[in-house]
Parts: structure tokens; C-alpha cells; sequence
């Protein structure tokens, strides 16, 4: 199943049926272990019902309310390359390299929900910036208990220029205003979702595709549950958490985004998050 957050209440997209509870706090319902048995009890109880067309007229909103967005890095072994690629000069190449073969995995904050967009947002590169990517990311949902309950789709929006500069910038090539798309949804299966499961991007410019790509979830060196341990170690999260779980996908070293760019991430059996650089 799948939960929307709106402007009119959150739905749950159930066996081709829209289910709509307008009043419910987005943060307890979403933060509960067992969440798919939860949800399946309360929409067979729920006889609030809306169609199709009618979620499509409204405003669908990132998922997230008081949670923290955490993100992983070089979980793929393309993304260790690239990050070797824009560091070397700066001297850098070598902890990237070293990361990906390490115990500890790299997990950093990316973001609040003031500084994330949602379906149909802007998202945005910075004006000190030269090379911008966006990296599409399948996100955990994780309860406060540290449980996967769910999933969505990310976008890192990120500072190639900046990053690759120096390492020590990494807060400022990932974490500014506009730096983060989540959505559309939360998927919530009944059993984690298939690591056969693709992400694909496709990156258009005036109705031009100028960039696309896709990976399976199953080439992440990295396990779910593992990058939730380190996640969980030292940090409480009273709502719960989301944590991008890193890219397989970077575009060639020549491209780079441009305002107007339209960013389309799909995963499979979660959906499409559509984004504009602002």
C-alpha cells in the first residue's frame, strides 16, 4: 500500500482503493511499528473513500512533518569512483575509496522538512556552485524504535564543485534550501521491498532528454538494515527518520544541471517523483 500526505488529510492507495483520513496527525501515523498491519486494519474500519481523480486534484505534499532526513554516501561503486574522480586534485580521493571498503559506513544529515520539497517542487542548485547533480535515492522510512516501515523516493540534490573541492565541505555541497525532493509517497509492504527492485532517472532540458540511467537496488555494496545501525547508535528520533541510502546513478562529468532542468526519479513499486530546478 501506499500513504499520501495532501493538503486535504493523508490517503491510503489500498487494491485499487483511495482511502482518506482528513484529520490525522501525519507524525503518529506514519511513526508505528507494524505499520502495514496497522494501516490494514484501519482502512477495512475507514469508509471515507475518494477517487483517483480526485487525489490528482489535489496538492500532494512531501511525506515528511518533524522528521529528520539522514543520507548515505558511497554505497554504490559508481559513486566511488565518482568521488574519487572530482576529489583527486584536492587530495581527497583516497577517503572516498577508503569509505566504501570500510566498517563504518558515511551517514550524514542532509535535511529538514523546511529545506525539502515534494512532488512537483523546486528544487535548487546553489549560485556558488559550478557542477550540480541530483542523485536519486531509494529513502527509508524508519519508526522511532528503528524499524524499515516504509519507503520513498529521495533526491540529494548536491555541489559537485563544492564537494570535490575539499571533503570538509561536504555540509555545505548538500545542505542548503531546496537541497531535497521526497515523494510521492511512502510505499508500505508487507515484506521489504524486492532488492530487484530499479531506480531510474531521466533529466530533460526545453522537452530534451539530456541525461537518463538506472541501476538495480541490489547493487548497493551496503544492507538496509546495517546503514539503520549506524543511524541508530548515538541519535534518538522521537517521529521517526528518513535516510537516503546513496546513488548508483551520476551523470558523465560534463554535465551539470541548469535552472528550468526537470528531474524524474522512478522506483519500482513506489512511483515517480517529478522536480524542477528552480
Amino acid at each position: 500500500m501506499k500513504i499520501y500526505k495532501t493538503n486535504s488529510g493523508n490517503v491510503i492507495e489500498h487494491e485499487g482503493a483511495y482511502h482518506l483520513f482528513p484529520s490525522t496527525n501525519w507524525d503518529q501515523f506514519i511513526n508505528r511499528d507494524n505499520l502495514y498491519e496497522l494501516l490494514s486494519s484501519e482502512i477495512a474500519a475507514n469508509k471515507k473513500t475518494v477517487s483517483l481523480e480526485w487525489l490528482n486534484e489535489q496538492t500532494i505534499l512531501a511525506p515528511i512533518d518533524q522528521q529528520e532526513i539522514w543520507a548515505a554516501g558511497v554505497t554504490y561503486l559508481r559513486s566511488r569512483h565518482a568521488r574519487v574522480e572530482e576529489s583527486k586534485d584536492a587530495g581527497g580521493g583516497t577517503f572516498y575509496d577508503k569509505v566504501y571498503d570500510a566498517p563504518r559506513p558515511e551517514i550524514f544529515f542532509k535535511a529538514t522538512a523546511q529545506r525539502t520539497v515534494g512532488q512537483n517542487g523546486l528544487v535548487r542548485i546553489r549560485k556558488d556552485s559550478t557542477w550540480d547533480v541530483p542523485e536519486p535515492e531509494l529513502t527509508l522510512f524508519i519508526t522511532s524504535a528503528g524499524n524499515i516501515v516504509g519507503y520513498t523516493i529521495g533526491n540529494d540534490m548536491s555541489s559537485r564543485s563544492i564537494e570535490g573541492e575539499n571533503p570538509l565541505y561536504l555540509p555545505q555541497a548538500k545542505m542548503y534550501e531546496g537541497c531535497a525532493a521526497l515523494g510521492p509517497c511512502i510505499y508500505v509492504p508487507d515484506q521489504p521491498i524486492s532488492p530487484d527492485a530499479s531506480i531510474e532517472i531521466s533529466i530533460e532540458r526545453n522537452n530534451v532528454v539530456m541525461y537518463s540511467d538506472r541501476i538495480a537496488i541490489s547493487q548497493m555494496k551496503r544492507t538496509h538494515t546495517d546503514l539503520v545501525s549506524y543511524l541508530y547508535k548515538e541519535c534518538s528520533f522521537p517521529n521517526g527518520c528518513f535516510l537516503m541510502t546513496g546513488t548508483g546513478i551520476v551523470p558523465p562529468n560534463s554535465f551539470t544541471l541548469q535552472s528550468g532542468d526537470s528531474i524524474i526519479i522512478t522506483i519500482e513499486h513506489i512511483g515517480t517523483l517529478k522536480n524542477t530546478v528552480a
